[in-house]
């Protein structure tokens, strides 16, 4: 054991506490500004990417009308919750990765990496293969009393885009680990890559051949074939690996090390429940909303899409905290893990405000840009506007700020907090404010609010404990 997890052991709880001198850091510490700005502009840009692509993708798609808009979107809520689920796992590995990395344990850190790619890979084959068999039933026991046309569009969306399980799980360990070394200018090139195929799948199979739902998914499936099989080649590459770097040597050769799973899932087992259950709750409160009507569907779809625009840089440094506090915790100084937490969260508040003040200002227009009737267009502006001027306050504390604390250990409360908190506020209250008080689509919107005040607060207390200290994943 590191005599710097002895010192921590010996402190008293009030010395475990965040203190103000821990907040400054000089030049010497582990992330230097010119590595620090390297590691987040690619993760600024590369979320930048995903929400601008994923905004093309559903104005391409609209098109084809509302009801296959509508059958898209119902759909992409049961894939975030597996993808959610698939980012879970991959951050246990990337926490694992990144504090071998901060001992300088090269070695440990790409044999902590196979395990993940196996695990992560078997995981999602099989997923697919459920999803796939039962694709009719999950679709009628969630979202049952859709209209038809939106629920055709919907399976077959679900059918192909099923097949892209197992090439999600590859491309998400690969860009996980690339991070957890502090390189995430890879996982951009490749990002950008996938997503000018996706949106040239786009054009020629909605707009060439006419093919609405189904060639969203097709697109979408040929574009995660690509890039997982690039970054899945660069990740075992000799000839990429430069200073702080490690590859997967003999990938084929699965080399299961019980310890490290354990490892891994000690992280990613209480985060793949939380990021679960959120999106379950996410399901059952998208299923709330088809009850409004399509209209109301179509305007949750397109405002969830440009809402996206305000957390871009919650979301990508939130990416950040993960690979840098775990270095910093690898490395068993403390007092750096708090000091970059200030400093990174500092930038989110920054960022963030800019983009929340784009979305209030501009968020208007933007709408006019997606095929939806003038009922959802005005469901939409008053969602987006309220959205923009609480994610600016609220959003970084309830989901950037717990990656700190996962990228110590500690996941297992950030699970408990965020669970209770799904449950109690954003699932009940959404069924209160909309079936009790009548509140129909913005019922659902200020149950996730106070959902978010709820954990932020929760987090916020956690931090500054410094519990979070005495925890550890790497022996």
């Amino acid at each position: 054991m590191p005599a710097s997890m002895d010192k921590v052991k010996e402190t008293s709880k009030k010395d475990l506490r965040v203190r103000l001198s821990d907040i400054k850091i000089g030049e010497n510490g582990l992330f230097p500004k010119e590595r620090l700005r390297g590691l987040i502009l690619p993760l600024i840009l590369e979320q930048t990417l995903a929400v601008t692509i994923g905004m093309a993708d559903t104005v391409m798609v609209s098109v084809a009308g509302e009801a296959a808009i509508s059958g898209v979107s119902l759909v992409d809520q049961i894939n975030i919750l597996i993808i959610s689920v698939f980012s879970a796992l991959t951050t246990g590995g990337a926490v694992v990765s990144a504090q071998y990395m901060g001992r300088d344990d090269k070695k440990s850190a790409s044999l902590a990496a196979k395990q993940l790619l196996w695990l992560c890979t078997l995981i999602t084959v099989f997923i697919t293969a459920v999803c796939l068999i039962f694709n009719n039933r999950i679709l009628d026991f969630i979202y049952g009393a859709v209209e038809k046309d939106v629920m055709s569009s919907a399976e077959i969306y679900f059918y192909i885009t099923a097949l892209s399980y197992p090439t999600i799980g590859i491309y998400n360990s690969c860009a996980a680990l690339f991070r957890s070394m502090g390189n995430s200018k890879i996982t951009l090139v490749i990002y950008f890559l996938m997503n000018l195929i996706n949106i040239g799948g786009n054009a020629i199979f909605i707009y060439g051949f006419s093919m609405g739902a189904a060639g969203a998914a097709w697109a979408t499936l040929i574009s995660r074939i690509i890039g997982a099989s690039i970054i899945l080649i660069l990740i075992c590459s000799q000839r990429r690996v430069g200073e702080g770097e490690f590859r997967i040597e003999r990938l084929l050769s699965p080399e299961p090390n019980p310890g490290m799973i354990k490892s891994i899932l000690a992280v990613g087992l209480p985060n793949g429940a939380e990021g679960g259950m959120f999106q379950v709750g996410k399901l059952l409160v998208a299923n709330l909303i088809t009850s409004f009507g399509t209209a109301a569907i179509a305007a949750n779809a397109v405002s969830n899409t440009l809402c996206g625009f305000a957390i871009i840089p919650g979301a990508a440094l939130g990416l950040a905290l993960v690979t840098v506090v775990g270095q910093c915790v690898g490395a068993g100084d403390y007092r750096q893990a708090t000091g970059y937490t200030f400093k990174i969260m500092g930038y989110i508040y920054l960022f963030g405000g800019i983009t929340n003040l784009f979305l209030f200002l501009v968020g208007p227009v933007l709408l006019r840009f997606f095929n939806i009737s003038a009922e959802a267009y005005e469901m939409s502006v008053e969602i987006i506007r309220l959205y923009a001027t609480l994610a600016a306050v609220f959003w970084p504390l309830s989901f950037s700020l717990p990656n700190a604390l996962r990228a110590t250990g500690d996941a297992r409360m950030t699970m408990i907090i965020s669970i209770f908190s799904m449950w109690i506020f954003r699932i009940g209250f959404s069924y209160l404010l909309c079936v009790f008080f009548d509140f129909g689509l913005n019922g659902v919107w200020y149950a996730m609010y106070i959902d978010w005040i709820f954990r932020g607060s929760f987090f916020v207390l956690r931090f500054l404990s410094g519990r979070w200290k005495t925890k550890r994943v790497i022996k």
